[in-house]
């Protein structure tokens, strides 16, 4: 899947830059499933359906997500926009 190619890309990318290791904990947080603690894997992450829609609906296809400097954007957006 290509979405596993760009957490995977954003993992790596937090190795040299720290800070956006806590970007992706802070805006994963907002998107993580209701009652994550009820299902297995018993981790609090999104289900695949709705990641699938937010790359349909930001990007117009699922099947192609953004780059990772594009991801990265988004997440200081997020942030940023959360603070307020």
């Amino acid at each position: 899947m290509a979405t596993s190619r760009l957490i995977r890309q954003l993992l790596l990318g937090t190795l040299t830059r720290p800070r956006l290791l806590f970007l992706l904990l802070l805006v994963g947080w907002r998107f993580r499933r209701r009652e994550w603690y009820r299902h297995w894997p018993f981790l609090p992450l999104p289900s695949g359906k709705y990641i699938e829609w937010r790359m349909h609906t930001a990007f117009g296809d699922d099947a192609n997500p953004p780059t990772a400097k594009l991801a990265e954007g988004y997440l200081r957006w997020a942030h940023k926009m959360g603070k307020r």
